[in-house]
């Protein structure tokens, strides 16, 4: 009797291991064919980190401001010809725009970036103090070089695939001309750019990789400047026969400075003037002050240039001269599309921060150091969530603007922030510009191709994702705003702006453009350690 329990005992035990390593070797589902295409688009992009950072640091390399472009949109426009591209080259009245498309058939989608860059920011890359290229020069001290080189490794990847494949849906690539002067977006719209477009996807320089949706709580903006004109004369001889223009600049100023007390707190509006007369001997006949007027809602908006206007008559007449105004560019506050964003993240989560080096951080620990920045921790190595919308107008998430807001209120939208940059960095200013050719840039350009190519491979295989984007877009986003443009059918695009800075400056910094040819990465070219420290910068990282 006890042998058999022994005997049956064993048999059970035996048959449980025998369905226990059963269990353990199920076969997992084959991966479906977009899974696949995914797994190998990733490959692609990993195989392109040399293509993407040859991009990177040489649009970096021509530092270019707005509307002055010319050579960023030249080396872009032949890059894309070459691999398949119909351009077409000057548009909307800007010679550095352009629109480049290949494919063909629906879904039409847009992907874009900007690619002009910030006054007096150039910075050797790589190296934590400051030390620029060029004394005075332009530099990209907001990051716009990456975008490009991250939509176009990205692009390519999956033109291959959709050849390969024979996937029906057009890409158009186009650059963010003079964002800094919020100078082409609003044109692109207005003049039918993005008519028949399904969706758009845009990419912007961060410190983390990530996507948000709803109101994204920034500013809009006009960019307008006065111009006033008045009576030269002696400005010692005979004074009581000028009309001076800048006096009446200054009183428009100081104005404006008193009626900022009487202002919603949700206002953000800053001014230089950008000509104040040519001699002190000399009473001003013209002069000419710049203004950013920015709010929360388009109402607002209006109403903060209303007020601009009104304080400028008012200074017009107590000089007794005369004013127009010009607008520059404009912006809406943005709203970006839900559906594409839940898409996009889910990518995002996929993908993950780059593995960040020890030299990598080293730099970004020295740098956020020597900016006395608020955060001291080096790169990011934890994922953004995904931010939700700032549902009142009464509350500003940050108060910059951006005219990408324009396409946004066109049709379903998103922006990928990319980890090109560090955290704690003041933002338009020459430290930004870093890590701009650099590893870090390089890797966060890599992150960010990835994620974006996965979420246009979504987009194609599953036409569910644009049509609920546009459900949003018309029942929740559009349903009580209407998009009314900032801009009128005759505001012209301000090309004239910044040329005689890059005039000044070009000569001397086209000694300094990239040439991949000979050099391995833009720092080699420069000859620069990386990452470069001051003796107290190693010490204190040390300590």
């Amino acid at each position: 009797m006890k042998k058999s329990c022994i005997f049956i005992a064993t048999i059970l035990i035996v048959s449980n291991l025998a369905f226990s390593q059963k269990k353990k070797t199920i076969v997992a589902p084959v991966p479906d064919k977009l899974e696949l295409l995914k797994q190998e688009v990733i490959k692609k992009i990993d195989d392109r980190q040399k293509f993407t950072q040859e991009v990177n640091d040489q649009i970096f390399s021509f530092g270019e401001l707005g509307f002055q472009e010319y050579e960023t949109s030249k080396y872009i426009t032949n890059l894309l010809e070459k691999n398949g591209f119909t351009v077409e080259r000057g548009v909307a009245g800007m010679p550095t725009a352009w629109i480049a498309k290949w494919g063909s058939g629906k879904p039409v989608i847009a992907i874009g970036s900007d690619i002009d860059c910030i006054p007096k920011a150039s910075q050797k890359p790589g190296v934590a103090y400051k030390e620029p290229i060029v004394e005075g020069a332009p530099g990209h001290g907001e990051g716009h070089n990456s975008g490009q080189a991250l939509n176009i490794t990205a692009v390519l990847a999956l033109k291959e695939i959709m050849e390969r494949e024979k996937i029906a849906g057009t890409l158009m690539l186009w650059p963010g001309v003079a964002e800094e002067q919020v100078g082409a977006k609003a044109i692109y719209v207005r003049d039918g750019y993005f008519k028949d477009v399904d969706a758009c996807i845009f990419t912007h320089v961060g410190d983390n990789l990530g996507v948000s949706w709803g109101d994204a709580g920034n500013t809009g903006l006009v960019s307008v400047k006065f111009h006033f004109e008045g009576v030269a004369a002696h400005a010692a001889g005979n004074p009581w026969l000028g009309r001076s223009a800048l006096d009446a600049v200054e009183l428009m100023d100081i104005g404006w400075n008193f009626k900022r007390e009487h202002l919603e707190t949700t206002q953000r509006s800053h001014y230089v003037i950008s000509d104040g007369g040519d001699q002190p001997n000399v009473v001003p006949s013209k002069a000419t002050v710049w203004y950013y007027l920015r709010e929360r809602t388009y109402p607002r908006i209006k109403k903060l240039f209303d007020n601009a206007i009104k304080i400028a008559e008012g200074a017009a007449l107590m000089t007794d001269t005369k004013f127009t105004y010009e607008i520059l560019g404009s912006a809406w506050p943005g709203h970006f599309n839900k559906p594409i964003a839940e898409t996009m993240y889910n990518n995002i989560k996929r993908v993950g921060l780059p593995q960040w080096s020890e030299e990598d951080q080293i730099l970004a620990k020295a740098s956020q150091k020597e900016l006395k920045s608020l955060k001291m921790d080096g790169l990011a190595t934890k994922l953004d969530t995904m931010s939700e919308p700032v549902y009142s107008p009464n509350i500003i998430r940050q108060g910059g603007s951006d005219d990408i807001a324009d396409i946004s209120w066109s049709l379903p939208t998103v922006v990928l922030r990319y980890p090109s940059n560090m955290p704690g960095m003041p933002g338009h200013h020459w430290a930004n510009a870093i890590t701009m050719a650099t590893p870090i840039a390089h890797k966060g350009c890599t992150a960010g191709a990835k994620a974006e190519a996965l979420t246009l491979l979504d987009m194609l295989f599953k036409p569910e994702i644009i049509k609920n984007a546009w459900e949003y877009y018309n029942k929740e986003q559009t349903k009580e705003i209407k998009y009314t443009p900032l801009i009128s059918k005759d505001d012209k695009p301000a090309i004239q702006l910044n040329k005689e800075i890059m005039e000044k400056f070009r000569p001397e910094m086209s000694k300094y453009y990239y040439d991949s040819t000979k050099y391995k990465t833009y720092l080699e070219q420069l000859g620069i350690k990386y990452p470069t420290l001051r003796e107290d910068q190693l010490k204190g990282l040390n300590k």
